[in-house]
């Protein structure tokens, strides 16, 4: 799982045999469950142990940072460990039995009072009030685990983009230096002819025939096509792979038309499919914001991101119609339809290499990093992918959206959002909204 700092609170005013015992529970539970405790074993008691665990906890950077606050105490120790630890926060405190005498721990007052010191602060926070083998307190620290996760990874994100985002295409509009204060991320601009295209033509042609060879076992139709196209579209994949590895980026943003199709040949879709598939999110229309968003959801599933337009409602079947060219990634493709995973040409340019297929029935999770306000918010929504016949060529699937696929239009269309949006399969809007918050940022709900 994750990695978490985890410091016990004690005042020893209190019952401290039981609230050490709590306190060794939790952290059995936490470890039983897959995590890696960071921090010491013993709880602090004092204002100066707090600072100076804070201070080796800082130093081993933990994903999340939990404060079991095993007794009541004032808020000046949770303080002294935000102040120095640079990690998501969740405030823990256990329920004890109502016996009539003693208030043995009074922990629930005590992340009241330490909440309340925080959001003076402007310090964002969870909390749980659970025992410490309580499956749904455990659930809870698994999501605030993989958002934390996620805020980390866009922490040190790196996105190249390739070229800049074609007249008229506002919503693939971004701030480089707002990216980089409010998330963390650094963008990496590159050329597309003096760079990109340069090296796609240079491509070492032994890479290129391995890829094409590793394509042609998970695709049909591969050899019937333009076979200097492909090789273009092929050079392009081997050397956006390359620069991803040798420049530790994170994802491309890439300029996909007309430059592609004019100057290298061929079409960018097939290249950002295979490199979406490795987990290497790339969006066309040089759509930061939209490679962002398909990171969130890859750190969070652990599994690839699409990001689609949506180009129809079938009202038949309640569900928005996702299509774009070629570029989702082969992972999300129905292979047990009608209709195996193929490669086609391009539907306007009657270029290659573009993938084609349906998107695979599942669960999935909807987001977008929205600017549409002229400030950030996050767009979440869930749905499900339902089995269908290709609606269009290239890549494309039919989401029924929770809530109502008609409704979900309505508020893309009247809130003016992207037209770009990201799925990953499985249900992380749980984790979404927590990463919204980690990020301060409002939650559209589609």
């Amino acid at each position: 799982m994750g990695k978490l700092g985890f410091i016990s609170i004690i005042r020893t005013t209190f019952d401290v045999p039981l609230a050490e015992e709590m306190t060794q529970r939790a952290r059995a539970a936490l470890t039983a469950a897959g995590h890696t405790l960071l921090g010491q074993a013993e709880a602090v008691t004092t204002l100066e142990q707090a600072a100076a665990a804070a201070e080796d906890l800082a130093a081993l950077q933990p994903d999340l940072l939990i404060v079991f606050q095993a007794t009541f105490a004032d808020s000046t120790m949770v303080m002294a460990l935000v102040h120095t630890v640079d990690a998501p926060l969740l405030l823990w405190a256990v329920p004890e039995e109502h016996t009539g005498g003693r208030l043995r721990l009074n922990s629930l007052c005590g992340i009241n009072l330490g909440g309340h010191a925080l959001t003076r602060a402007r310090y964002r926070y969870g909390t749980i009030y659970a025992a410490p083998e309580d499956p749904a307190a455990l659930s809870k620290v698994e999501r605030y685990t993989r958002a934390a996760v996620a805020r980390r990874e866009l922490r040190t994100a790196r996105i190249g983009r390739v070229g800049e985002n074609p007249a008229g295409f506002d919503t693939c509009l971004m701030d480089v230096v707002d990216l980089k204060a409010r998330f963390g991320v650094d963008i990496v601009q590159i050329d597309l002819q003096n760079e990109a295209f340069v090296e796609a033509r240079a491509a070492d042609p032994e890479l290129v025939q391995a890829a094409a060879d590793r394509l042609a076992t998970r695709v049909t139709g591969l050899g019937e096509l333009d076979q200097t196209a492909v090789k273009g579209t092929l050079g392009a994949y081997v050397t956006l792979q390359d620069r991803a590895r040798r420049d530790n980026l994170s994802g491309y943003a890439v300029r996909c038309w007309p430059e592609f199709f004019t100057e290298l040949g061929c079409a960018a879709c097939g290249a950002m499919s295979m490199l979406n598939d490795e987990q290497t999110p790339s969006s066309c229309e040089a759509d930061v914001n939209g490679t962002i968003t398909s990171l969130m959801l890859q750190a969070l599933s652990g599994e690839p991101a699409f990001g689609s337009d949506v180009v129809s409602l079938d009202q038949e079947r309640d569900a928005l119609v996702l299509w774009h060219c070629g570029l989702a990634p082969l992972s999300m493709a129905d292979t047990e339809g009608d209709e195996a995973p193929g490669t086609t040409i391009h539907s306007n340019r009657k270029l290659p290499l573009l993938m084609q297929f349906p998107l695979k029935p599942g669960i999935v999770t909807i987001a977008r990093l929205s600017e549409a306000t002229g400030e950030y918010r996050l767009v979440v929504g869930r749905g499900e992918v339902v089995r269908a016949p290709r609606a269009f060529s290239g890549t494309t699937g039919l989401v029924r959206v929770d809530g109502g696929s008609q409704h979900a239009l309505d508020t893309i269309l009247t809130e003016g959002l992207e037209h770009h949006i990201s799925i990953t399969y499985g249900d992380y809007t749980a984790e979404l909204v927590i990463l919204a918050n980690m990020l301060g940022l409002p939650v559209l709900q589609l």
